[in-house]
């Protein structure tokens, strides 16, 4: 990645980089403006007449952005970048690691040993119960 700026900021002149990072920057403000300005015009449009709620100003409508931002989290994506995302093909052709592969035996053992396994853990547990009882 860095090759890749190095090969595309070559030809440019440090004011043209400069520009651009401004430009940037004014369309970044830009889009929370206008973001604020709909927050605003939505709630006062709806909150007031549904709910008997007062109206806000541009500032209270960006104080209420943030707020939800905060409490809900917030404008999607995870952080990660979408490669580290994806699996590989082979890794879903695999049988499972660790003790997920002894699953495959559970209905086996249910079919021959469970309900006998079953009724054993709750004779156990009667008898520690009534153990308890005496014992207070």
């Amino acid at each position: 990645m860095t090759n890749f700026f190095k090969h595309k900021m070559r030809s440019k002149s440090i004011g043209e980089i400069i520009g651009w990072v401004l430009f940037g920057i004014l369309g970044i403000a830009a889009l929370a403006i206008l973001f604020a300005f709909v927050v605003m015009w939505l709630w006062n449009w709806l909150a007031p007449d549904i709910f008997g709620l007062p109206t806000l100003t541009f500032w209270q409508a960006v104080g209420m952005v943030l707020l939800f931002k905060l409490l809900f989290g917030g404008f999607g994506g995870s952080g990660k970048s979408h490669s580290s995302s994806k699996r590989s093909k082979s890794s879903c052709d695999k049988e499972p690691k660790g003790e997920f592969s002894k699953w495959k035996h559970y209905d086996q053992f249910w079919k021959e040993e469970g309900d006998a396994a079953y009724q054993r853990y709750l004779q156990r547990l009667d008898n520690e119960t009534n153990d308890e009882v005496a014992n207070t």
